[in-house]
């Protein structure tokens, strides 16, 4: 029996100010005990010492027990092992190579959050109560959770324009593999269109980030004037900026999440170009454009959702030369400028749109590999450390 998806249910809620004051507080400690941690480990490592997370929870132990740390008594214990359980993850991932070496959390940029496992909140007809709280919290409950479903583990959080956002990790059983279909489909992601599909079809790019351009400029230059330090006047207008960067981020994940939801409930074999958007951006002519469009969380989103519902996503490699090669014919053109939209091949004559040519390419390939298998790159990795994609090279003629 294929045990339930597990699924984290993310809603707004309003603290009081008791609550507010008692959250702040925890953030604090929890950010304070992870550095407190973090050094102890690297002075071990410096020694060539081994401190694991039995260690660090006995230092926490001790530090409780001392005059200056007492205050860490007075927030629940267990974000504060939460956060220790973090950070013995976050070097298993770099003795795995899979991260860098762990970083001090700063007070000004660091998320402020604060995990809590079963022992510490108690879940009960839809209302929810945290440890060291007398009242629940009040939760806008913007969708339903799963039919009886108990909360494993509870993340309440608070973003840089102070909004508070309490995050519920449950079985869902409503997350079942869809019917098997014959649909396959090429995804070809650009700035023009944000995607265009093998089908023809364009989705437009709605820029976001251009919407707000303007205003965003203004409350970025009204925060450059006011006098460095944390006054209030230049917390408010801090809080203004990171208000309308979260306009753009929350209009942009919702247009992706319903893109890809759709994909995912449409085709069988999704098949996308593994495109090295770090490298990208480091191009200053379109990293805004490229950060604006999103396409790295285009693709973690739709590689979780196939894993859901038991769909497939192939990632081809980014040197195939999915633009260059006419879809009709198999011809190779020598040159393809980033101006040139349409193109005719000088082999059949065919007249291509640069960006459906590449999509009908990407889906040939993709789908020919998956076929008779040619060679497979590293797969990227989604949390539980299930492969996420196939990432493969398509066969060439020799």
């Amino acid at each position: 029996m294929v045990s339930p998806v597990k699924r984290a249910f993310k809603y707004r809620f309003h603290p009081t100010d008791v609550q507010a004051a008692e959250l702040s507080r925890t953030f604090g400690c929890v950010r304070m005990v992870y550095n407190l941690a973090l050094a102890a480990r690297t002075e071990a490592w410096v020694r060539r010492e081994r401190v694991n997370y039995n260690a660090t929870s006995a230092m926490l132990t001790a530090w409780k027990r001392t005059e200056e740390l007492a205050f860490l008594n007075d927030v629940s214990s267990v974000p504060l092992q939460q956060t220790l359980r973090h950070l013995q993850a976050a070097f298993t991932n770099f003795f795995g190579k899979r991260a860098k070496y762990p970083r001090f959390k700063s007070r000004k940029r660091s998320r402020r959050s604060a995990e809590y496992t079963t022992s510490g909140f108690r879940f009960r007809d839809g209302r929810l109560t945290l440890a060291k709280m007398a009242e629940p919290l009040a939760i806008v409950w913007s969708r339903p959770l799963p039919e009886e479903a108990q909360p494993s583990t509870v993340t309440v959080s608070q973003d840089a324009a102070g909004r508070w956002f309490v995050s519920m990790l449950c079985d869902d059983p409503s997350v079942k593999s869809l019917p098997v279909t014959d649909a396959a489909v090429g995804v070809d992601v650009g700035l023009d269109h944000l995607l265009t599909l093998s089908t023809g079809e364009k989705v437009a790019n709605p820029r976001h980030e251009r919407r707000d351009r303007a205003a965003l400029a203004r409350a970025q230059r009204n925060l450059a004037r006011k006098a460095p330090g944390d006054g209030s006047n230049r917390r408010k207008a801090r809080r203004k900026v990171a208000k309308i960067h979260a306009r753009i981020a929350d209009r942009r994940r919702d247009g992706l999440h319903k893109l890809t939801t759709r994909l995912v409930r449409e085709n069988q074999t999704i098949v996308i170009e593994d495109l090295t958007v770090r490298a990208m951006v480091k191009n200053r002519s379109l990293a805004r454009a490229i950060s604006d469009a999103a396409w790295s969380e285009f693709r973690s989103m739709l590689e979780y959702k196939a894993a859901w519902y038991g769909r497939e996503v192939i990632a081809v490699d980014r040197f195939f030369p999915s633009s260059k090669l006419c879809s009709h014919c198999g011809k190779l053109a020598k040159s393809m400028p980033l101006h040139v939209r349409t193109w005719t091949c000088e082999g059949c004559g065919t007249t291509h749109d640069r960006d459906v040519n590449a999509a009908k390419n990407l889906k040939a390939a993709g789908l020919a590999v998956s076929v008779c298998g040619a060679g497979v790159r590293p797969q990227r990795r989604i949390p539980g450390g299930q492969p996420a994609a196939k990432q493969k090279t398509p066969r060439r003629e020799p």
